[in-house]
């Protein structure tokens, strides 16, 4: 890694938000092995996203929830 490259990172890391973690569990696998994902909200919501899920529609509401947290 080049010394300006570093230096880039470094001050863009620092003014990020602060990261939040997420508590990550392999579910039981279904059909053709593929195992749909699970989030749990901070308020207590669900939000099940099947295999084959619209990517395009999965970014809307990412973008959605991160303007409402």
């Amino acid at each position: 890694m080049r010394e300006q490259s570093f230096y880039y990172w470094r001050k863009r890391l620092s003014e990020a938000e602060p990261v939040r973690f997420a508590l990550v569990e392999a579910g039981t696998p279904v059909a053709e092995g593929r195992a749909p994902i699970e989030l749990l909200l901070a308020c207590g919501d669900r939000l099940h996203i099947s295999p084959g899920a619209d990517a395009a529609t999965l970014r809307t509401v990412l973008s959605v929830l991160r303007e409402r947290a």
